[in-house]
């Protein structure tokens, strides 16, 4: 059977794999394909030789080998800097501050006045 190339619309009723990656509501729209950027790098032939043989263990071409180390590392990296990690006491002390939070004290009484003025 050939391709259907018809923006999301099933070729037969119950064949999934027509709609494999899209969404229900997006039949017939035109969908804008993400622009890819080019990034170079100098390495040293040792470098190199190490990254060729990484990818070649994981079955990768050494640009997809690449790229998605780097994603990684950057997804860590970005996660690291942005959650925040509690021991079991300080996260028993954040929970019961968010259940039983204490009674606004002045100045935050002031604030939400202020924000609630038009």
């Amino acid at each position: 059977m050939p391709p259907d190339r018809s923006l999301g619309r099933r070729r037969r009723f119950g064949d999934e794999s027509q709609m494999y990656g899209r969404l229900p509501y997006d039949s017939g729209m035109a969908v804008p394909k993400e622009r890819f950027e080019r990034l170079e790098a100098r390495l040293t032939s040792r470098q190199k030789a190490l990254l060729k043989q990484a990818a070649a263990l994981r079955g990768r071409s050494l640009t997809d080998f690449v790229v998605s180390a780097a994603e990684e590392a950057a997804e860590r990296v970005i996660r690291s800097e942005y959650v925040i990690r509690l021991g079991a006491e300080a996260s028993a002390a954040f929970a019961a501050a968010l259940l039983d939070p204490p009674d606004p004290n002045p100045e935050l009484r002031a604030a939400a006045e202020r924000y609630l003025r038009p």
